[in-house]
Order: structure tokens, then sequence, then C-alpha cells
């Protein structure tokens, strides 16, 4: 078996989203979650056929996104990985629809940080194992940090 470290290049201002599902119908059923989720959302979406033809499929809303979407795929290159590049939304406004979504068996990350997915191969075969996101953390939070963290998701409407 090999391990390699896949870097993912993530769009300025994007987030992205990695999971593993099983059927081909998962492209139809995340595009239908994040849109049903976010209305007006700019995504690309790419999903890692592990059979017959074995291709990269995809969908979205945004060709830019819909090609970075593809291309990390592609580099990952794991049977039944599929990748989410969301634009104008964050993964926070998508994850609970498409963790609803059946074939979807796991999320390995939805982040903006440097990202590298760790994959195993042998022979044909191709897996993720697990991802490496942001970076390790400096120490613990202060008080200072706390009122920071608290006044920042009111800002942003997370919060009352």
């Amino acid at each position: 078996m090999e391990l390699q470290l896949v870097p993912v290049s993530i769009p300025k201002d994007c987030n992205v989203i990695i999971g593993q599902s099983h059927f081909i119908k998962s492209v139809e059923d995340l595009y239908e979650a994040i849109v049903g989720s976010v209305p007006g959302a700019r995504f690309g979406l790419a999903f890692c056929e592990a059979s017959g033809a074995r291709l990269v499929r995809f969908d979205g809303t945004d060709e830019k996104l819909m090609d970075s979407a593809k291309n990390i795929a592609m580099a990952i290159g794991a049977g039944h990985s599929f990748v989410i590049v969301l634009g104008n939304c964050y993964p926070i406004n998508v994850l609970n629809a498409i963790k609803n979504v059946p074939e979807v068996c796991r999320i390995f990350c939805a982040t903006a940080n440097k990202l590298q997915v760790v994959v195993a191969s042998e022979g044909d075969q191709r897996g993720i194992l697990g991802v490496l996101d942001g970076e390790r953390p400096l120490g613990v939070e202060k008080e200072r940090d706390m009122a920071w963290r608290k006044d920042f998701l009111v800002k942003i409407g997370y919060k009352r």
C-alpha cells in the first residue's frame, strides 16, 4: 500500500466539503441538497465513480467552481469520493442537508483552510484515509479570546 498527501487548492473566498458517497445518483442529490438549502448558491461538485466507466461526474451552478471541483476530485482520485466547492455560502448552510442525502457515508472536512487529503493506493484502488485541515493550535483561548469569538459570531449573524 502506498500513502500520499494530496494538496487541495481552494479558490479564494471559497470553502470545500470533501466526503464519501456510494452511488452515482449522489451528483443529482447533492446538487438538490445545496440549492434547496441556499437559493442562489454558487458551487461546483464532483463525484469519483468507483466502477463502470470510472468517470468524474459533476454538476453545479458556477463554471469556475465546477472546474475547481473536477480538478480536486481528479487529484484525489478516490472511488466514491465527492468534492463540493462553495462560493457565496458556507458549509454550515448546507452540511445538514448534505449529511441527510441517503447515499452520503461520511464527511471528511468542510473548510477554507490549508488542506491536504491523506490517500491510500493499492493497485487500481484508492481511498481517502483522512485530511490535514488547517494548522496546529498555538494555545488555549483566554477571556479576551472568548469575548472576540462571541462578538464575531454575533457580527456575522450566527448568534444574538
